[in-house]
């Protein structure tokens, strides 16, 4: 069947899963692809052999035929087509077979919507031409940094410098604020290594309790501990003959820093509750948006880890210092989310550019898209500035969060971060946006200290009380320093 270059691609999801193909569906088709469903595997083979897919999303587990039987028949079918393996968790051991079948990515439930569309996008730029004679297109051809991150020189030296250390196994770190693309350029350096073929397994640092963090990263044995019903292979076995990347790696507990160190030097690890040693050959590659030579010397971060994953590094400029891409950008999100919302295209008058333009970005890329959306949305054909509603988002520190619940009156707050007061005089000089800070700052900083106080220091009951999200209120904690030991009972957050 042919189609024409302005036709969106189409993404065949195979799940037995009558909830998960709805809200692939959903997903995918609000980013502009064309989702098809397929309840099992022999009806994904007819789709695919019909030709109607351009890029697989196969769930591992299904009855009849499982996920790798039927990569191993669409590879006999169409070799050149995407298959992005999905698995859930406890299913990682048999995952690890998809990258020795050729499988262009696997993704672990849950899972976020934005690695949906990204694992689909990798997998769509980084497939084989179908013309004979034509090499493999490169991932950094085409869509992926260039189309995502932008066409500035500070993009391309990143891209320059990719492309020289990615066929390399060293342990590697990205710095970058949030929301900059540290996961797309980790993933590229995955698709342009000789660990290709192999899995991407992403860990989110701040996201896992510190008291089960050893058994995902590691697995453990069949009681095991309380509740280890079954054993489990952890994201090291999962990733294994690919890339393990460690996101906002600076977010580790100390106790399992050394435990990481000690996998990485000896490149041996045990499953909790076993004795068997398991072999790893998995690159690891870690990012953060903390300067953690800074944490270093706090002694907040373990210097001899520093160093071991600091084999290689880069850093990927914030987006207020590449004026360039905003546009760029704005641009594609533009058309994107046009296409999206089935509306005529739209242009952007030159205060509406001039806004993007004066914006620092504190959210970087993500923010804005977001802003372009929201403005496509509100707009009839043109975007002006008050569309944008730049006026309306708090150029705050790193990450912002709903108002918390339960503040104290600003009457009552004396004007401070964290414990230092500011005095009078320095007062009347600060200007208004200043002391709205500290006044926040001060009455976060009381807020978290009455509730981690309350809960003992265990940062996931607190979060749950005030309605956080957990590595907001971590990072917030760290922020202020409010994790002493004497709070806690146990000195863990469980």
């Amino acid at each position: 069947m042919s189609r024409t270059t302005a036709q969106p691609s189409r993404v065949l999801i195979a799940d037995d899963d009558a909830g998960i193909r709805w809200a692939l569906t959903a997903v995918l088709r609000k980013e502009g692809f064309e989702p098809l469903a397929a309840e099992n595997g022999q009806a994904a083979l007819r789709m695919v052999r019909e030709g109607l897919a351009d890029v697989l999303l196969l769930d591992l587990v299904m009855p009849g035929m499982n996920g790798l039987e039927v990569l191993r028949s669409v590879r006999q079918l169409n070799a050149s087509l995407p298959v992005i393996m999905v698995t859930g968790h406890g299913s990682e051991d048999v995952a690890v077979e998809a990258g020795e079948h050729a499988a262009d990515g696997i993704l672990t439930k849950p899972f976020k919507n934005d690695d949906v569309t990204l694992a689909v996008r990798m997998a769509l730029a980084g497939r084989p031409r179908k013309q004979s004679g034509v090499k493999r297109v490169s991932p950094l051809d085409g869509f992926l940094l260039r189309e995502v991150m932008g066409p500035s020189a500070a993009i391309q030296n990143v891209v320059s410098r990719i492309e020289r250390v990615a066929a390399s196994d060293f342990t590697m770190i990205i710095h970058g604020e949030t929301g900059v693309g540290k996961e797309l350029v980790a993933q590229a350096v995955h698709r342009l290594s000789r660990r290709s073929s192999g899995p991407f397994v992403a860990v989110d640092c701040g996201a896992i309790p510190a008291t089960l963090i050893e058994s995902e990263l590691f697995g453990h044995e069949k009681g095991a501990f309380t509740g280890a019903d079954h054993a489990r292979v952890g994201c090291f076995e999962a990733a294994m003959g690919g890339t393990l990347f460690f996101d906002e790696i600076g977010n580790l507990p100390l106790a399992m820093q050394a435990k990481l160190l000690r996998a990485l030097q000896e490149r041996v690890i045990h499953h909790i509750g076993g004795t068997a040693p398991v072999e790893l050959d998995v690159r690891v590659v870690a990012a953060t948006n903390e300067d953690l030579a800074s944490l270093v010397e706090k002694g907040e971060f373990r210097r001899d880890l520093y160093y071991r994953l600091n084999e290689l590094s880069t850093t990927i400029p914030p987006l207020r210092q590449r004026p360039e891409d905003v546009i760029f950008l704005a641009k594609r999100f533009l058309d994107w989310t046009c296409k999206e919302l089935h509306r005529s295209p739209m242009l952007m008058t030159d205060a509406a550019v001039e806004a993007l333009l004066a914006h620092s970005w504190p959210g970087n890329v993500r923010e804005l898209r977001n802003v372009v959306r929201r403005a496509v949305l509100l707009a009839e054909s043109t975007i002006t500035e008050e569309h944008l509603q730049l006026a309306e988002i708090v150029e705050p520190r790193e990450e912002t969060e709903a108002a918390v619940p339960l503040a104290p009156p600003l009457s009552s707050l004396p004007v401070s971060i964290g414990s230092e007061s500011v005095a009078a005089e320095s007062v009347d000089e600060a200007t208004f946006k200043e002391m709205v800070h500290d006044i926040t700052c001060s009455a976060e900083r009381s807020i978290l200290e009455r509730y981690l106080k309350k809960t003992h220091g265990n940062l996931k009951r607190a979060a749950m009380m005030l309605h956080m999200d957990y590595k907001t209120i971590r990072i917030k904690a760290k922020q202020y320093k409010l994790i002493p030991l004497e709070w806690s009972r146990s000195g863990t957050d469980e």
